[in-house]
C-alpha cells in the first residue's frame, strides 16, 4: 500500500475544518495511519520545505507554518499520493475546482488549508520528516474483507 503524507496548515487547524478534510479521505477509502497535532519548528520546516529555502518567500511560509499547530497525517491506499492531490485541488484555491478542498475552503495561495505530498518519494521524505518509526500504523491484510483487493 502507498502512504502519503497530509497536513492541515494552521489556517484550516484554526478554522475547525479538519474534521472535513479528515471526511473527504476516510469517505474515498483511505486509511488513517497516523495523525498528531504538531508545532512545528524552523529546523523541521526548513527539511520540509527544502526545495524553498532560498527563494524569498521562504521566510512568509515559516512565519505561517508556526503561527499554531498543524495537524500531520500519513494516509495509505492504493495511488493514494496522486488520488489525495485530486481531493486537495489546486495548489492555488483560485484554480481550485468546487469539490475539492482547497476549492471549498481555501483562500488564496498563502492561506491554502494543506500540504499534500507531491509524489510517492516526497511522501516517504515528508513523512520521516514528521513521524518516527513507530507512529505509523500498519494495516494487517484480511483476505475476505481488505478493501483494496
Amino acid at each position: 500500500m502507498e502512504r502519503t503524507f497530509i497536513a492541515v496548515k494552521p489556517d484550516g487547524v484554526q478554522r475547525s475544518i479538519t474534521n472535513k478534510i479528515i471526511a473527504k479521505f476516510e469517505e474515498k477509502g483511505f486509511k488513517l495511519s497516523a495523525i498528531k497535532m504538531v508545532n512545528a519548528n524552523l529546523e523541521m520546516l526548513t527539511e520540509h520545505y527544502e526545495e524553498h529555502k532560498d527563494k524569498p518567500f521562504f521566510a512568509d511560509i515559516v512565519k505561517f507554518m508556526t503561527s499554531g499547530p498543524i495537524l500531520a497525517m500519513c494516509w495509505e491506499g492504493k495511488d493514494v499520493v496522486k488520488q489525495g492531490r485530486k481531493l486537495l485541488g489546486a495548489t492555488n484555491p483560485l484554480n481550485a475546482d468546487l469539490g475539492t478542498i482547497r476549492g471549498d475552503y481555501g483562500l488564496d495561495m498563502g492561506r491554502n488549508v494543506c500540504h499534500g505530498s507531491d509524489s510517492v518519494e516526497s511522501a516517504e521524505r515528508e513523512l520521516k520528516i514528521w513521524f518516527s518509526e513507530g507512529e505509523i500504523v500498519s494495516y494487517k491484510k484480511d483476505e475476505e474483507a481488505w478493501l483494496y483487493e
